[in-house]
């Protein structure tokens, strides 16, 4: 368990324990189990709902010790568990509702490790075939071919296709009801390789580390960057049509 503040001589446990304590001090007490925490880390798990401390009236976080603790329990199920936040955002909701679910052991899922280092083309649980891709996209095989011809539809060295291969393939034929051809989307691939690319280098040391479970860290970490690029893009894009539109 973390350690709360105490006080001196003359202060109560209680007392203590019931402080709220500032951002800064968060981070001290969970690096002491999680290391390669950071402040933006917690900002984004207040941002995604996982924890709501109180504002000062100038705008200062200030987080009791249940915050605190259960901040550690995200920290934990993502290390432990590799879990996404919804996940672990419903387990604690569940909880807090008096009841008992039960988290999957860290052997039942695939070690994300394995997955992350195995690269373009490794072993993955998420992967289907062309005829798959087909059917689950409703498009015929000319468009595929011609979507893959412009980089858009990406199919692994094997030959499969990973699983959002399908939510790609579902977004390009919605927008091409507005008549948004292959051609005009390839400037949105382009960008996604580059954002891919900056998450690559910011997760590259963790994927160095010696520590096992800091390597798998990094899928989690990838996870999380690539959840604020995609929620910064489509403000960028709202923010553009809104200067363009009026």
């Amino acid at each position: 368990m973390l350690r709360t503040p105490t006080g001196g001589a003359g202060h109560g446990t209680a007392t203590a324990e019931a402080r709220p304590m500032s951002i800064g001090t968060v981070l001290i007490q969970l690096r002491e189990e999680f290391p390669e925490v950071t402040i933006s880390k917690i900002r984004f798990l207040e941002a995604e709902g996982l924890i709501e401390p109180q504002r000062t009236p100038s705008g200062y976080r200030k987080f009791a010790p249940r915050d605190v603790e259960r901040l550690a329990q995200v920290l934990r199920m993502q290390r432990d568990h590799y879990l996404p936040l919804k996940v672990i955002r419903e387990h604690l909701d569940a909880l807090a509702r008096g009841e008992q679910p039960v988290l999957p052991s860290p052997g039942a899922q695939r070690d994300l490790t394995d997955v992350w280092e195995a690269g373009p083309g490794g072993p993955t649980a998420a992967r289907i075939g062309r005829a798959e891709l087909l059917a689950a996209a409703e498009v015929d095989e000319e468009r595929l071919t011609e979507w893959e011809s412009y980089g858009l539809i990406v199919p692994s060295p094997d030959g499969g296709y990973d699983a959002e291969m399908v939510t790609v393939a579902k977004l390009v034929a919605d927008l091409g009801r507005f008549g948004l051809e292959p051609r005009h989307l390839r400037a949105m691939r382009a960008s996604a390789d580059r954002e891919a690319g900056l998450v690559e280098q910011v997760v590259a040391p963790l994927r160095r580390h010696r520590n096992p479970q800091t390597r798998a860290h990094a899928e989690a970490t990838a996870n999380e960057l690539a959840e604020l690029s995609v929620r910064l893009h489509a403000a960028l894009v709202q923010s553009a049509l809104r200067t363009r539109l009026h």
